[in-house]
């Protein structure tokens, strides 16, 4: 199943607040991927970068730029549900 992001939110402590589609809303701990991807530790390193954080076109996932990005399954699977 496609899940399709609606808007994400950069909060504190590397965590985003992702809003679907259907209007279920997850929060997703980034730091768990600073140890298993390289790419991602750019995220603490380059200032002012986590918060520039942006739903890609279509809603399947979010993305900071060219390189770091993560999918709607992935945001919604492991993301911890809000209510």
């Amino acid at each position: 199943m496609f899940y399709k992001v609606k808007g994400v939110e950069p909060k504190d402590n590397f965590i985003l607040s992702v809003t679907f589609t259907d209007g279920i809303k997850t929060e997703y701990d980034i730091k768990p991927l600073f140890e298993k991807w390289e790419v991602f530790n750019d995220l603490k390193t380059i200032k002012g970068l986590f918060q520039q954080v942006k739903v890609d076109l279509g809603g399947y996932g979010v993305s900071w730029n060219d390189k770091i990005d993560l999918a709607s399954e992935e945001l919604r699977i492991n993301g911890k549900l809000q209510k």
